[in-house]
């Protein structure tokens, strides 16, 4: 029997499972089909398994380093299966959150692999049934939603035909499986994954080697950022190649080793490990959806859609890593509320993009929001800059944490902030007041108006937002 629903959702990762209790709020009945578990690749294979090992790597140099803060500590131990214990029992508390949730919010939720099918006797619209192939076997289910939200994420990037075989060469998803740790490990890619497992890594005592293509690792972020983040990976002793050109046909898989050759800056190299991490990206989950019964059109990996996430059948939106664009979990939440906004009332809300937060949890921390100082200069923007150091805040100090340092742009006719870079300790809890001025247009002047608690980290803002017009006061 089919089931009527004003909204289906496939994909129950953060961005559907957003979406849908934001549907349910507005009244709307809502089903949720997902072919795993709940949570998606944030919760199970990206996110917060990710982070599980970064703390985990936080606590194993704290507590090597606990001496100098007058705490003696014997013997430490770094053990790999409870941590991956850890792990699992921290993605099972979020997942039955998220269950609780849909429950909360009498969301329907079907687990098995959707297709989108084409006019037929349930539906005479393109795309207007979703059968689902249901995981335990039974029959199929068949929904009949008045609209459709595609919210399938995406999965690591394949490399050249270089096969992924989970033991020597690794994905993003398969390191999470490690069951002990390599001696050496080659990273292909210095974007933010691969920064974050270089770091994390490296803590447990592991010999890093980046091969990046660019000329500068994090090549997104502001090159003082890239910079100060490459000199604090390099004194940690992690190997940092840029320009590096990698030959996928030269890897060689011996026994307890692979190898791999690059050019860089036209010289043939060879670079070899234990195991390889390739981090280069992410492409959409689109296949085997049935797009090709329905007009929607697609770019490469990733679907098109319009300012609102409309596919180009109206009553089919896509929303998160299955569109492209900024690949990030918060991003997609908020993509699936205003898609659903618009389903429920009409209602027209676009995202900035330049005003989303982008971290990287690795030590040092990243976090970024707004135009870099080369991208304000690229559109003509008459920059103003203050920049101060994390070596002049007490709390810093305290932490024992005292590299990097806050920069902000400002742009020198308005006084409107522009754009605030962060590398070092805690940032990624510290760019939220940054996010919060884009949003509301401020100025540094304001910023640096706004009393901060004394010690804090959060200082650094205010001093850093002072220093855009010379009137920093701890330097």
């Amino acid at each position: 029997m089919a089931r009527e629903y004003d909204l289906v959702i496939i994909g129950g990762g953060t961005g559907g499972y957003v979406a849908a209790i934001k549907a349910a709020q507005l009244g709307l009945k809502t089903a949720i089909v997902e072919k795993e578990k709940l949570g998606g690749t944030c919760l199970h294979r990206g996110c917060i398994p990710t982070k599980t090992f970064l703390r985990s790597a936080e606590m194993y140099r704290d507590a090597s380093n606990a001496k100098e803060y007058g705490i003696q500590i014997s013997n430490i131990q770094f053990n790999l299966q409870q941590l991956q214990e850890r792990k699992k029992s921290v993605i099972e508390q979020l997942h039955q959150g998220i269950k609780g949730l849909m429950k909360k919010g009498k969301i329907d939720c079907y687990y098995g692999t959707a297709r989108l099918l084409g006019p037929s006797i349930f539906s005479p619209i393109a795309g207007g049934t979703v059968s689902v192939e249901m995981n335990d076997g039974s029959e199929n289910e068949m929904l009949l939603p008045k609209n459709i939200i595609i919210a399938t994420g995406a999965k690591p990037r394949p490399f050249n035909g270089i096969e992924y075989d989970g033991t020597m060469i690794l994905n993003s998803d398969q390191i999470l499986e490690m069951e002990e740790l390599p001696a050496s490990m080659i990273i292909i890619g210095g974007g933010v994954i691969g920064i974050e497992w270089a770091s994390c890594l490296s803590d447990f005592g592991v010999k890093v080697t980046i091969l990046e293509y660019a000329d500068r690792i994090l090549p997104n972020e502001d090159i003082a950022i890239s910079k100060e983040m490459e000199k604090q990976l390099i004194k940690r002793g992690i190997n940092i190649v840029t320009k590096a050109e990698i030959s996928p046909s030269s890897i060689v898989k011996g026994d307890n080793s692979v190898t791999i050759n690059a050019n860089v800056n036209g010289e043939e190299k060879k670079f070899e490990a234990e195991k390889m991490l390739i981090s280069i990206g992410r492409i959409g989950n689109i296949e085997n959806l049935g797009l090709e019964n329905t007009e929607i059109e697609t770019d490469s990996s990733f679907i098109k859609v319009n300012d609102v996430y409309q596919t180009k059948e109206k009553h089919i939106y896509a929303i998160g890593d299955c569109i492209g664009g900024v690949q990030l979990a918060h991003v997609a939440s908020h993509e699936g509320i205003i898609a659903v906004e618009h389903i429920a009332s009409g209602k027209k809300k676009a995202i900035n993009y330049r005003n989303i937060p982008r971290c990287v949890y690795s030590f040092p921390e990243v976090a970024s929001i707004g135009l870099t100082e080369d991208e304000a200069k690229s559109l003509n923007y008459d920059v103003k800059i203050g920049t101060f150091p994390f070596k002049g805040i007490g709390k810093a100090v305290v932490y024992g944490e005292t590299e990097g340092f806050v920069k902000v742009i400002a742009d020198r006719e308005t006084d409107d902030l522009l754009g605030v870079h962060m590398i070092g300790p805690h940032v990624t809890n510290l760019i939220s007041e940054a996010a919060l001025g884009l949003t509301l247009d401020a100025t540094p002047w304001e910023i640096g108006e706004t009393i901060h608690p004394h010690p804090s980290l959060s200082e650094i803002l205010n001093e850093a937002a002072l220093a855009v017009d010379g009137k920093a006061i701890h330097i």
